[in-house]
């Protein structure tokens, strides 16, 4: 049998419609990310590409991981995007002693009302900060799996649902490695994709000395450019749970019509995770022969 398409009261196509839904919530979503580029390049000087994955994380709706070394503007990134969408910031600083309960909250006994009560920690907001999260350990960062998969966190055997935006940014040093644990796998895993802060061009430098010799530092941009937020706080809600997830997956179909089916993009995806099984295979059988061989030549030296 032929489709047909469903016809309204006025006798036009209902996907007509929707389609022109489709495209006003995608002309909004991409005023709204122009308006917060030109905001957040205001404030950040020379970290042009590092704005832009922030914005894909933001639309997307998923996390990401800072790598830089100190003094490049990580911090000082979330904190503009955060506030730039009226969105509520919350930082912790991850050290060796750091417990999975100061991250997600504990039960506290209650002496007035004789009763245990729900202390939230810093995980209930809408951009969380966790700067160097490889100083601690796997036991605190197991803290974030579930926040970061399920968009909630269990304590005490309760679930607590967390905001409808909710990212996480964590950071990295990756020159200094003392004192630091790696992040597992499937912490890895959560994060949609990675940014990679550098110095930036010498032309920003001398931008940014300017800046603070005219009394402009980036911290004050921050606190006056942005004291009224680029998008209202229910716009930011509009675009997480309706019309934003909406657009997402119709630019997911064109993707595909666009680049051929997924059975291809499938295929591919098996061959890169064969190539690369087959190169974690490789390396380990020539470390165990370098090892065999420089065992039995110490031994002929003896």
């Amino acid at each position: 049998m032929n489709d047909k398409p469903v016809l309204d009261s006025d006798g036009k196509a209902q996907s007509t419609s929707a389609e022109t839904q489709g495209q006003a919530a995608l002309a909004t979503i991409t005023s709204g990310a122009r308006r917060l580029r030109e905001a957040l390049g205001r404030v950040i000087v020379g970290q042009n590409e590092a704005i832009d994955l922030a914005l894909v994380t933001l639309l997307a709706g998923g996390h990401a991981l800072i790598e830089g070394v100190p003094g490049v503007g990580k911090t000082l990134l979330v904190k503009a995007l955060a506030r730039a969408v009226a969105g509520e910031f919350q930082r912790i600083q991850f050290t060796p002693d750091l417990m999975p309960a100061d991250i997600t909250g504990t039960s506290v006994f209650d002496l007035k009302t004789q009763e245990f009560r729900l202390v939230r920690g810093p995980i209930f907001t809408n951009f969380l900060l966790a700067d160097e999260i490889n100083r601690a350990p796997a036991k605190t960062q197991s803290a974030l799996l579930e926040a970061m998969q399920e968009r909630q966190v269990t304590i005490d055997r309760e679930t607590c649902a967390l905001p409808p935006v909710f990212i996480v940014f964590a950071t990295q040093n990756p020159i200094e490695h003392q004192g630091t644990y790696p992040l597992p796998e499937a912490q890895k895993d959560r994060f949609l994709l990675k940014i990679r802060m550098g110095y930036p061009a010498v032309e920003d430098e001398n931008e940014l000395a300017r800046l603070v010799a005219e009394g402009e530092a980036p911290e004050r941009r921050l606190a006056e450019d942005l004291r009224a937020p680029v998008l209202q706080p229910g716009e930011l809600e509009q675009v997480a749970r309706g019309d934003g997830a909406r657009a997402r997956q119709r630019g997911h179909k064109q993707l595909h019509r666009q680049s051929g089916s997924a059975d291809t993009a499938a295929r591919r995806r098996l061959g890169w995770r064969r190539a690369e099984s087959n190169a974690r295979v490789t390396v380990g059988i020539a470390g165990a022969c370098c090892a065999r061989r420089t065992r039995f030549h110490a031994a002929r030296r003896r």
